[in-house]
């Protein structure tokens, strides 16, 4: 109880008092604007010779907006979509899509994939004609990940210093988290950990692909996408770091500590004590991740 108790407060400390600014959007809509109306824009983004399935919420007002990339996890059977709408009443932008390979989407599914599919998606954004197509504003495009989206989002981050700021979701250090008790050495023992822990998560959604190939590409990776290997790369990005119970927060929080070592003071971590999807804290969820929508909203 006194853990429990302890986590509320810390989190109400980090959410006061720019959330209350925001709290109104969790469950109460914007007002109507006739001239430019709250909609969504399905359509389909170019990315190594695919167009992956993509949906906008586009939010009220002539903007330009300020706009959030939405990366889903492995396989992504959590969407959360109602962050998306929640953010969408604060009045930002939201792009959804789905990787190659992944929930109809064409093209052959690989974390290498996701990666290259999340630039192309900000390249997209940052064309003149679509993001008057969204009415976006290219220079404050801000990535949302949850779990494996959480690692693509800092990977991508890391890679470009034109985005705004990362917000992760139980992002999981892949090269890692999944093997943290099998030596470095025995590869084929991590390749076989891997591949059985992938396996739970359900692969029918993904094509083109299997555990085992996932986790030779993995170990293969382990190196350059450790969440260690990404920190020079965020040094000078807002990173906040959301956690919650499901055994992640390890490589999270040290890479959050590097960040500061290193003089980040917009490096930051929350947890809320909720399974890896967050299943019973959906509103604390979605007010710390408005709260920081917030707060980045009014930086110039």
């Amino acid at each position: 109880m006194k853990h429990i108790l302890a986590v509320s407060l810390l989190v109400a400390l980090a959410l006061a008092p720019a959330a209350r600014a925001e709290t109104s959007a969790v469950a109460t809509d914007p007002p109507h604007d006739a001239s430019f109306p709250a909609t969504s824009d399905a359509f389909q983004i170019p990315t190594h010779g695919k167009l992956v399935n993509a949906l906008a919420y586009l939010a009220a007002g002539p903007g330009p907006h300020p706009t959030v990339v939405l990366l889903h996890g492995f396989p992504g059977n959590e969407r959360n979509l109602d962050l998306a709408q929640a953010i969408r009443r604060a009045g930002w932008n939201v792009l959804y899509f789905n990787y190659r390979g992944a929930w109809g989407s064409p093209g052959e599914f690989s974390f290498a994939h996701c990666i290259e599919d999340a630039e192309a998606a900000l390249a997209w954004l940052r064309q003149p004609v679509n993001g008057a197509r969204l009415r976006t504003d290219p220079t404050r495009l801000v990535l949302v990940g949850h779990s494996m989206g959480g690692f693509v989002a800092l990977e991508t981050a890391a890679h470009d210093p034109a985005v705004k700021a990362v917000i992760t979701l139980s992002a999981a250090d892949l090269s890692e988290a999944l093997t943290r008790d099998v030596p470095p050495s025995d590869k084929d023992r991590r390749i076989a950990v891997i591949a059985a822990r992938l396996e739970t998560e359900g692969l029918a959604p993904l094509a083109g692909t299997s555990a085992k190939t996932l986790a030779a590409e993995l170990v293969a990776n382990v190196e350059r996408w450790h969440f260690a290997a990404l920190a020079p790369g965020l040094v000078h990005h807002s990173v906040l770091a959301i956690t919650s119970d499901d055994g992640l927060t390890f490589e999270v929080s040290s890479l959050i500590a590097r960040l500061r070592e290193a003089g980040n003071t917009q490096a930051r971590e929350i947890h809320i004590a909720a399974d890896h999807v967050y299943s019973d804290r959906r509103i604390a969820l979605t007010e710390a991740v408005l709260a920081e929508l917030d707060h980045l909203g009014r930086q110039p």
